[in-house]
């Protein structure tokens, strides 16, 4: 037995002990891949007949400089685009905005109107390529924008796939970006649920996103526990809109971080699955195997990147994608070495891609499913985190449901605490960080560094000046009254803005309608 010196705790305040046995195993005997509750993946035969989606993300400056990089990434064997949109896009403000001075094209591509759109797409074929977007505030406004390029190109809805983020709780408790209060928010993100059932029945109209709770400073269990909470909100606004959990569930997607602990990252995606196959299930009552099969994206932790010894990111980045790997995800994004300093170069973010692709091909990463399932470790790490988050969801559930702990600031605290006790650790000793507080190296590496044209903020307001003043008038106002006629009642919200978008109105000029009647959230005076 540990002595209380020997004892060993991870993140989520779990011991481990130091060896594992049949004793540590389920009762219960394990179910085959593919098999409710889809603990050991979705899928029968998992990368061996559907391999993930290399899917790097990438954005910034003007939709010129992004369309480069896409391109770059696809003809170097990336398999599906995601995009970032700078934090005026993302905020909902135009660049041209007196509040998005000085950010635009930083952290993303700025997105103004579907002229940008049509410029970062270029030369792409959407019926092609499954395209996946970080947006959440503004997100049908984004999917909308893309939907009308694709219409230009002509391709159908139907056959338009990938997934847009669409997950605002999350920005409550982890980002900060949100724009309205989580209620007319939450109307939003329903309401595209909606819409792509009729219009694009193959898009993933969610991602909901553990990502950025981790990125906050949660532990594995709490990333898994709010995360899910948060599904099961979305679930409920849903079905209370009308749907049926049998078809809206099959389009939604999870988004999770990989973190470092490998074990502890393997066996949280094992238990995100098990714990949502039973929640779909005998919370809501769905029968379609593929609405109870969760399917996640993952990407390498961006908080566990560091500024010290930056090409140490590579070893920390390739471990933490083999453990999204080993736990089962549908598609990756592995960062790039350089990020806790800047946008990723063309060189750093080809050692990115070429890291998935290593695993994809010299690892035996394709080969079996679950390669880990059975293991003594894996099976009792995964029991514990499932037991832990439900612990957590009940709490949620006491307060009345993700939106209410939100709003009462549940949530928030769990998570802050959390981030005090890890950096607290750090700053002690008691956790090494390489290059951090430990095998730390007195000279600074010199690195490469992106640099951002600072002439893209002055041609990006151009361009948005001139589609303003080419646009018809008429049709432009007529447009914004509609939308704002809209949000005044229960209809759905997406077809008006659509048109809004078609008559060459910006993202700025409809998220200001929708302030002017649903107001802004302010987490001050929540």
């Amino acid at each position: 037995m540990a002595t209380a010196e020997d004892r060993r705790l991870n993140d989520s305040g779990i011991e481990v002990k130091a060896v594992y046995t049949a004793d540590d195993l389920p009762p219960d005997e394990l179910e085959q891949p593919g098999e409710f509750p889809f603990t050991r993946g979705p899928y029968s035969t998992m990368y061996r007949g559907r391999p993930w989606t290399i899917r790097q993300y990438a954005g910034y400056g003007s939709a010129e400089e992004t369309n480069a990089r896409f391109r770059y990434l696809l003809a170097r064997g990336q398999t599906g685009l995601s995009v970032a949109f700078d934090l005026p896009t993302q905020l909902g403000y135009d660049s041209d905005d007196p509040v998005a001075e000085g950010e635009v094209g930083r952290t993303g591509v700025a997105i103004d109107s579907i002229a940008d759109m049509e410029v970062l797409l270029g030369g792409i074929p959407l019926g092609e390529v499954s395209t996946s977007m970080t947006i959440n505030a503004p997100a049908a406004l984004l999917l909308l924008l893309y939907e009308l390029v694709a219409d230009g190109q002509g391709v159908p809805g139907e056959k338009l796939r990938g997934t847009v983020q669409n997950d605002v709780l999350k920005e409550y408790v982890a980002r900060g970006n949100y724009i309205f209060p989580p209620r007319p928010s939450m109307r939003l993100a329903t309401d595209l649920f909606a819409y792509c059932a009729e219009r694009l029945p193959s898009w993933n109209t969610i991602s909901i996103s553990g990502y950025h709770i981790r990125e906050a400073g949660s532990s594995a269990a709490q990333e898994l526990a709010f995360t899910i909470a948060n599904g099961i909100a979305y679930c409920e606004a849903a079905i209370a809109a009308g749907l049926s959990p049998d078809d809206f569930g099959e389009r939604l997607s999870f988004f999770f971080n990989a973190h470092n602990d490998f074990f502890q990252e393997v066996a949280k995606f094992r238990a995100a699955r098990r714990l949502w196959a039973e929640i779909m299930r005998e919370r809501f009552g769905a029968t379609n195997p593929r609405a109870t099969a969760l399917r996640f994206h993952a990407q390498t932790g961006g908080s566990t990147l560091t500024a010290q010894q930056p090409e140490t990111n590579v070893v920390r980045v390739a471990i933490q994608a083999l453990s999204a790997l080993a736990g089962g995800a549908q598609s990756l994004h592995t960062n790039s070495f350089d990020e806790a300093l800047a946008l990723p170069t063309e060189h750093a973010a080809r050692i990115a891609l070429r890291t998935q692709q290593i695993l994809a091909h010299e690892v035996g990463t394709t080969d079996t499913a679950d390669p880990l399932g059975g293991s003594y470790y894996i099976e009792a790490l995964t029991a514990e985190l499932e037991k832990q988050a439900k612990e957590l969801i009940g709490r949620v559930d006491e307060l009345g449901g993700a939106v209410a702990a939100i709003e009462q600031g549940f949530v928030q605290a769990e998570i802050e605490d959390s981030a005090f006790r890890y950096q607290t650790e750090i700053e002690a000793g008691e956790r090494v960080v390489v290059g951090v507080n430990r095998f730390v190296e007195e000279e600074t590496e010199r690195v490469e560094l992106l640099q951002v044209d600072p002439e893209t903020e002055r041609r990006q307001q151009e361009r948005t000046a001139r589609v303003r003043s080419e646009r018809n008038p008429h049709a432009a106002d007529a447009a914004l009254a509609e939308v704002r006629r809209t949000a005044q009642t229960e209809a759905n919200l997406l077809p008006p803005i659509r048109e809004a978008l078609r008559a060459r109105c910006t993202v700025g000029e409809i998220c200001n309608v929708l302030r002017e009647i649903w107001g802004t959230y302010d987490a001050q005076r929540a």
